[in-house]
């Protein structure tokens, strides 16, 4: 008992510690995990915190993973969608990764649940020199700005659906909804394949089929609109009509891609997942 009281006594400091340390510094993600699951285990049937087991709090502190979670949007599909977002490390394919076609949509078919994963990176006061260590980008006006990226993973993506065979047809598909934090308020641009889109419509066609690139940064709403088949998204409709089928934000489960395993991150996809991605480092990137 002793000894357990030792491990639980030296793991709680540790995690305090690490709390309040910034996120970008390399490693503190995992060791505020190992910390967290060790005071855990050492609880001996006494539970686990909320604020401990809590895996955004574990990876971000719980300043930011409330931020995160406040932030998170709803989802609203295209008419005759049945995709939803998964955690790939559960579900990899059309019949798993397929919910109802209509209403409040939580899980798939097969009861895996809504999920996106979350990256952060924050460029404010004393973060940023740590954040630069850690390889991401707070030069030429990023500084001040926090900013929370939600990549969501479908089995695959059809851009070109209405065409006969295969064209426009790829396995795998990460589709991202960002929130950029400034001073003076907060903004939200939904990535559109290899451009950012903020209005629907004629002219954003050209970056939802991957012909542009644009930053499209907007005030935020909190709602990314997904499109059928390519799950382009934007975050602006003029006069939406009442969705027929969508995700509440607070349904999505939530995952740190700073807490995923090594084996995790080398999953073999079709195209790159965000961790290999330029606006992963870059979160002022056009290109996703």
């Amino acid at each position: 008992m002793e000894w357990v009281g030792l491990v639980f006594l030296v793991a709680g400091s540790l995690l305090a510690v690490l709390a309040i340390a910034p996120s970008a510094v390399p490693g503190v993600g995992l060791a505020r995990a190992i910390a967290a699951k060790i005071v855990c285990a050492a609880g001996v049937g006494e539970g686990c915190p909320a604020e401990i087991a809590d895996p955004l709090t574990a990876a971000y502190g719980a300043t930011i993973a409330q931020l995160v979670r406040d932030d998170a949007p709803r989802l609203v599909y295209e008419a005759g969608s049945r995709a939803l977002p998964v955690d790939f490390r559960a579900c990899r394919g059309a019949i798993c990764g397929n919910g109802p076609s209509s209403g409040a949509v939580t899980k798939s078919d097969t009861g895996v649940p809504a999920t996106a994963f979350v990256h952060v990176v924050d460029c404010r006061g004393d973060a940023i020199k740590a954040s630069t260590r850690a390889g991401f980008d707070c030069g030429d006006g990023r500084a001040g700005n926090l900013y929370v990226q939600y990549w969501l993973y479908y089995e695959d993506s059809t851009s070109l659906r209405d065409l006969p065979g295969a064209v426009g047809h790829h396995e795998d598909d990460w589709e991202s909804f960002d929130v950029r934090v400034t001073p003076g308020g907060v903004e939200n641009r939904a990535s559109s394949h290899h451009g950012y889109n903020y209005d629907g419509g004629v002219g954003s066609w050209l970056s939802d089929a991957g012909l542009v690139h644009r930053s499209a940064w907007g005030a935020a709403t909190g709602v990314e609109y997904v499109s059928g088949g390519s799950h382009a998204g934007h975050v602006h409709e003029d006069d939406p009509p009442h969705p027929s089928r969508w995700t509440p934000a607070s349904a999505l489960e939530l995952i740190p891609i700073e807490s995923l395993s090594g084996a995790a991150r080398h999953t073999r996809f079709a195209i790159d997942p965000p961790w290999r991605k330029g606006v992963y480092r870059d979160p002022e990137s056009e290109g996703t």
